[in-house]
């Protein structure tokens, strides 16, 4: 560990060292970005016989979120928020335009710690609304939007800052929680941070406004290696993938943090990639319909809104109508509520019955991360496989590594609950009840995933 640990620590050095390289590999980042977001949008659709080595719409379309996401949240699991700091376009945008802002003060009203869920979840259900991992308008308005509203906030706030990606970015709170899984990390010794021992190096720019001294977990950190090495107190080290959620966990955890985990990533997630596959879905519409129809009532039966609204594509035979949007609006408010609901009542259920003070609910609630990040992967490389098998690949093999991976997520997510419960105290069979209450929310949350890939098919 400690040849490993000196090897890493070598590496965070190299990063620090070589900030003008990555600049340049940031700027080569947005490029790609840019190209694949914007020209497929200005391109006609593709027809049926096309194909991703043949199209770029298609292409975009299969690196985006056949690639780039599935791929950006298990980097985040493995590295800690390498991406954030070292790849991401829309941060490196934000920061870069904030050198040449107005470098006013953040306002207290952007610091609301709410942002990210809020945001998260209006994106998501927008993104559902106007079919965002189908079509390239869609996928040039959200995500180019976003880039924009970062650039604009940059313009603003901060002076060569990243105050976007610290509160508002939709994918900064759930980042955050995906890191604390993470093997790396740049572990602080506070003591010698104050002792300063010579050499003495100038303060490194902490683009997301950490308090680098204080800091104790990857939650937050961009790992971009700007202060390693810094007072001979930064080093990027190996740790417990279990570390963050079982020892820093009780410090740092919040209600929103719980909040995104348990409405939003497990919740509304599930909900967002499963509502087009699901039977129940089909016959609350088809119930709807009837009963419109039935009472002569036909205007939400039409397909007329803007595909900026609405999914809106004739040429593709793709329509939403205003039925489609409130039921789709339904099913992912129904899903994140009872989901996210009832895992809460579990997890509150489980937390009295170890302590009625202290944060063991926010606690609890943190062991579900891995199941929570199992279900985003799933999800989102879901589209990686329709893509692939549209190409005429089998893929025989994602069914049993489907399989694996849940089976792992939920075992790692006990594993950890079980331990939090062992470090509040609870003793016996009042453990025994509380992490029945975890088992029965682990066991909810893979069913509905089975139903997906298994029971639905």
């Amino acid at each position: 560990m400690r040849q490993l640990n000196a090897l890493l620590g070598d590496l965070g050095d190299a990063l620090r060292r070589h900030g003008r390289l990555i600049r340049g590999v940031q700027w080569a980042v947005v490029a790609f970005y840019g190209l694949l977001l914007v020209l497929p949008a200005l391109l006609p659709l593709p027809s049926s016989q096309a194909r991703i080595l043949d199209n770029l719409t298609l292409l975009a379309q299969f690196i985006f979120w056949g690639v780039w996401w599935p791929f950006v949240l298990l980097s985040i699991v493995l590295f800690g928020r390498l991406w954030c700091g070292v790849l991401c376009p829309e941060g490196a945008l934000s920061e870069w335009i904030s050198w040449r802002g107005l470098g006013r003060g953040t306002p207290r009203w952007i610091r609301w710690g709410g942002w990210p869920t809020l945001a998260f979840i209006l994106t998501t259900v927008y993104g559902q609304l106007i079919s965002v991992y189908d079509y390239a308008q869609a996928a040039l308005l959200i995500l180019g939007g976003s880039t924009l509203a970062a650039m604009l906030v940059g313009f603003l706030y901060g002076r060569g800052k990243r105050v976007w990606c610290r509160y508002l970015c939709p994918v900064s709170g759930v980042f955050a929680l995906l890191a604390r899984l993470a093997p790396l990390y740049y572990r602080v010794d506070e003591q010698r941070w104050l002792d300063n021992p010579p050499p003495r190096q100038p303060p490194p720019n902490c683009a997301p406004l950490l308090d680098i001294r204080r800091m104790r977990g990857a939650a937050d950190c961009h790992a971009c290696g700007r202060c390693s090495g810094q007072r001979g107190a930064v080093r990027l080290s190996a740790r417990s993938p279990n570390a963050e959620v079982l020892i820093v966990g009780p410090q740092h955890a919040s209600h929103w943090d719980s909040s995104l985990l348990l409405f939003g990533v497990i919740g509304l997630a599930m909900g967002a990639f499963r509502w087009t596959v699901s039977p129940w879905f089909v016959s609350l519409k088809q119930m709807a319909a009837t009963w419109l129809v039935e009472h002569d009532s036909y205007w939400l039966l039409q397909a007329d809104a803007p595909w900026w609204l609405l999914t809106h594509y004739p040429q593709a035979n793709d329509l939403f109508s205003w039925l489609d949007g409130l039921l789709i609006l339904f099913y992912l408010a129904a899903s994140a509520l009872l989901l996210g609901g009832g895992l809460w009542l579990l997890l509150r259920a489980a937390a009295s019955l170890v302590s009625r003070t202290g944060n063991v609910f926010e606690h609890l609630a943190l062991s579900l991360i891995p199941l929570g990040a199992s279900g985003l992967f799933l999800g989102l490389s879901a589209t990686t496989v329709k893509l692939l098998r549209y190409e005429g690949l089998a893929l025989a093999w994602v069914q049993p590594a489907r399989a694996g991976l849940l089976a792992g997520a939920i075992t790692w997510s006990l594993w950890l609950g079980w331990q939090v419960l062992g470090r509040h105290g609870a003793r016996g069979l009042s453990r025994l009840a509380a992490f029945g209450c975890l088992a029965l929310g682990s066991a909810g949350v893979g069913y509905g995933w089975w139903l997906q890939f298994w029971g639905w098919s």
